[in-house]
């Protein structure tokens, strides 16, 4: 499963906004590591800097130093709609003969392939292939007289996921659609504003925490100060579990929630539903590595890492050799025999999607001596494919989908196999489940969708 975008923006007059911009996007680096960019903005002009690549491969000295201005908005992708090029990278810039403006999105719209066609007869021309683009020209082309009302416009056409940060010359904009379904949060900086995807990049840059937006609602920031809009809210909310279960940094807080503590939760909801006989609990690291801690504590079987992870495999532009590649999860994780020979393993990990890994996984440890292996899944068994800002495959390659229980066990190669309950994760998290978007699970989505959607619909359409 792959990670959905990082957002981050911030009006802060007199500091290098840029600068700030950039350890924001830093911090935020494990929501996508395909390419990153800022744009600021100084009262009169917008400079934009984009480029594939992770953010420290991205900027030096010399291009912030090129981006002036008081306010800055930024984007880490991970493509969910639109391949993952040079042209798609965010923020982007859109403009007519009177507008600009700089906009970075994180999610997916459902109805895009329709806007695009509608825009197209309007007469716009599109750059890139992604569903960000939509979004800016929808809010270019409305007749609305401020951008506030602009917005709120082009909200009202949208169906689907999107966090938003929007600059123009002189005003950062932070948006959550009516469902809420990725976060964003505002922190106060000195004497500046912040708007981030996650809490932890309000920590990095010194930033108070003040509050998570609203679903639908609308943030104004400028030297005016910060104004709320906030819309009617569903009866429903869509707020994307995972975020809990694998996305979001252990170290921040949603919706009143640190990650951490619910992830430890999930552990011992897991102890308590699948027990076994074991020797060792380990999880597979990072995302695991607190619900493993949870499932030791609950169960009394000690914890110990018995997989370290090197953390920068996978996250460079080099293609390994071919005789390298061939060892693959090897080159991401490495067992230590020395603790796993003939010892009885529960395994934790977050989750299984398509079934590829896994297996792999478990091989390392019966390589390194593992006499039995146990694998406990801090997600319950996903069946239906995400179409609102998560790319986790589509339904035909979802291993539970077409598998049961025991017939998956037997196809990753564990002793045993047990999921979290649905109950049992919402439990972990301790808020209420109208809040999440459960779909992957149910197959109940918050909106409407056709099972059949393709996240490269504009790609190809543009062939």
């Amino acid at each position: 499963m792959r990670e959905s975008c990082a957002l981050f923006g911030v009006y802060a007059p007199g500091e290098d906004v840029a600068r700030i911009a950039f350890f924001g996007l830093y911090a935020l680096q494990h929501r996508g590591q395909e390419s990153s960019g800022i744009a600021t903005a100084d009262g009169c002009q917008i400079d934009l800097f984009t480029k594939m690549g992770l953010v420290a491969q991205v900027f030096d000295e010399r291009t912030l130093a090129r981006l002036k201005g008081d306010i800055a908005i930024g984007h880490n992708r991970y493509s969910t709609t639109g391949t993952s090029r040079a042209n798609n990278a965010q923020p982007i810039v859109v403009e007519d003969s009177s507008r600009r403006i700089a906009l970075a999105h994180n999610g997916n719209i459902v109805n895009s392939k329709q806007l695009r066609s509608q825009l197209e007869q309007q007469g716009y021309r599109f750059n890139t292939t992604t569903d960000s683009e939509i979004i800016a020209y929808l809010i270019l082309s409305s007749t609305k007289n401020t951008w506030v009302e602009r917005i709120r416009q082009a909200m009202k056409k949208l169906i689907g996921a999107y966090s938003l940060v929007i600059l123009t010359e002189d005003t950062v904009y932070g948006v959550r659609d009516p469902l809420g379904v990725r976060p964003l949060c505002l922190g106060k900086l000195n004497g500046g504003w912040v708007v981030a995807s996650e809490s932890c990049a309000l920590d990095h840059i010194g930033a108070k925490f003040i509050r998570e937006l609203a679903p639908n609602e609308i943030l104004s920031i400028n030297k005016e100060g910060m104004s709320s809009y906030k819309g009617k809210r569903p009866d429903k909310q869509g707020l994307c579990i995972f975020e809990y279960i694998y996305f979001a940094r252990p170290d921040s807080i949603i919706s009143g929630r640190r990650i951490y503590s619910a992830r430890e939760d999930m552990g011992i909801r897991l102890a308590q539903e699948h027990p076994v006989d074991a020797d060792l609990v380990i999880g597979v690291p990072d995302s695991a590595t607190a619900a493993a801690i949870g499932y030791s504590q609950e169960s009394g079987i000690p914890f110990t890492e018995g997989l370290l992870k090197n953390r920068y495999v996978g996250r460079t532009f080099i293609q390994p050799h071919q005789r390298i590649r061939e060892l693959g999860v090897q080159l991401k994780f490495n067992p230590m025999p020395e603790r796993l020979k003939d010892k009885k393993i529960v395994l934790v990990d977050d989750s299984i999607v398509r079934g590829t890994t896994t297996p792999r996984v478990i091989n390392l440890l019966r390589k390194a001596g593992a006499k039995e292996i146990h694998m406990r899944i801090c997600a319950p068994p996903i069946k239906y494919p995400c179409f609102l800002g998560v790319d986790m495959a589509s339904s035909w390659e979802l291993i539970a989908a077409h598998k049961n229980i025991p017939e998956i066990a037997e196809f990753i190669g564990a002793d045993t196999l047990g999921y979290l309950s649905v109950d049992g994760l919402i439990q972990s998290v301790a808020l209420p489940r109208e809040l999440f978007c459960l779909a992957c699970f149910t197959g109940e989505y918050p909106v409407p969708v056709q099972l059949d959607m393709d996240k490269l619909a504009l790609e190809k359409a543009k062939r």
